[in-house]
């Protein structure tokens, strides 16, 4: 395990979907709605909950391994325009998320997020909360590479100018804890979102939480 303490972590890096915002049941309809209007096999709930944390086009083509470029692509834009007409309103954040963000931040990490949305999904988001300012910076799977690939992060810490082992990966997914080891970075997993808690413990993170407020005493 990687050990580490608040004096070397500087910057708290975040998943959307599943770790700070209860989107999970919204992405699967979506993509379920979307599979029904092009007539192909449906998804069921839980195959939909695996590929969460991927971009779109990686998670398009894990789902329905058989379908042409072309399935694919209308599959990307019909799933869009689905979860485009359920986001009217925000998903809820899960417990403690607001009140643990702002007191991290008060206590002076720099925070970033790192997803598999969009670069317009997650602009639309934090716009509707008031939030387009909040975090420090992000980056969306639309224009880097997609998880579990390391370069998003690699790219956050050279912006931020930090080595690995001073930032922290915090997720719900095996892609995000697997991210993380490829970039060599120390990482804290959530067990309320897509993935069972029993597969994170695979990659070693320094906590697995039960609530996002225990995300603070966890880089102590």
């Amino acid at each position: 395990m990687i050990k580490t303490n608040s004096n070397t972590i500087k910057l708290v890096i975040f998943d959307w979907d599943g770790t700070i915002s209860d989107s999970v049941a919204r992405i699967v309809s979506a993509m379920q709605s979307a599979a029904a209007e092009l007539n192909m096999t449906v998804p069921t709930y839980l195959e939909v909950k695996e590929i969460i944390g991927l971009g779109l086009t990686e998670a398009v083509f894990r789902l329905f391994p058989q379908a042409t470029r072309e399935q694919v692509f209308q599959l990307q834009t019909s799933y869009s325009q689905h979860y485009r007409a359920e986001d009217s309103a925000p998903c809820p954040f899960f417990p403690g998320v607001t009140e643990t963000l702002h007191q991290l931040k008060a206590e002076g990490y720099q925070l970033a997020v790192a997803t598999g949305k969009s670069r317009a999904g997650l602009d639309r988001v934090l716009l509707s909360l008031g939030m387009e300012n909040f975090f420090h910076n992000s980056r969306c799977a639309d224009e880097t590479l997609s998880k579990p690939h390391p370069l998003m992060l690699e790219e956050l810490l050279a912006e931020f100018d930090l080595p690995a082992e001073a930032a922290v990966m915090i997720g719900d997914t095996e892609f995000d804890m697997e991210m993380a080891v490829n970039a060599g970075m120390p990482r804290i997993a959530v067990s309320y979102g897509a993935h069972h808690a029993d597969r994170l413990h695979a990659f070693e993170p320094l906590a697995c939480v039960d609530l996002f407020s225990e995300i603070k005493s966890s880089l102590y």
